[in-house]
């Protein structure tokens, strides 16, 4: 990342609304912005892959489930916040991967600019990829600040979005105990 760059554009961004950048309150602002920005976008220099690596051999390859991982992320249209709960399954192939990992596999994705709509893919893609089970199925719930805070101005209104691989795909019962699973 290139801290000088956001730092100057921070600058020119206040004086585009009319601010005083020289102004007390406003001085360290662009340096703070910048510092934000390795960390809300961290994602970007991310592979979750790297995350999922760690793997341990299972007999049982029942449905495993991480439900209401917090996630923050950034709408790459207007550059304002959206948030939420993702929720993740999958169906080992022998082998699982630590729980944690599928929380992090989130941040990875979610600490990027970007659409609810890809980020939900991405995750499932990623556990598709590395995991190689026998499915998988992503539930991601988000409130859009582009949609609450302007535009339309609808405070609370959830996005949902839901991307199913493998024996999900096709097998309404799995999906089924997933969506119950997830709203216990």
């Amino acid at each position: 990342m290139d801290k000088n760059k956001i730092e100057a554009a921070v600058r020119m961004l206040l004086e585009g609304i009319g601010e005083d950048v020289e102004r007390e309150g406003l001085l360290e602002t662009p340096a703070r912005i910048a510092r934000m920005c390795e960390e809300i976008y961290g994602g970007l220099n991310q592979d979750a892959g790297v995350h999922l690596e760690k793997q341990f051999q299972v007999e049982n390859n029942e449905m495993v489930v991480e439900k209401d991982i917090t996630f923050y992320s950034t709408c790459e249209h207007h550059l304002l916040p959206f948030y939420g709960k993702a929720h993740v399954a999958y169906i080992p192939n022998g082998r699982v991967a630590g729980l944690s990992k599928l929380a992090r596999t989130v941040d990875v994705y979610a600490r990027r600019p970007q659409i609810q709509e890809k980020m939900t893919a991405q995750i499932a893609d990623a556990l598709e990829e590395h995991l190689n089970p026998q499915g998988v199925m992503v539930m991601v719930e988000g409130e859009h600040t582009c949609m609450t805070m302007r535009g339309i101005k609808k405070p609370g209104s959830k996005t949902v979005t839901i991307v199913t691989r493998g024996v999900f795909q096709e097998d309404a019962q799995l999906q089924n105990l997933f969506m119950q699973m997830v709203k216990d």
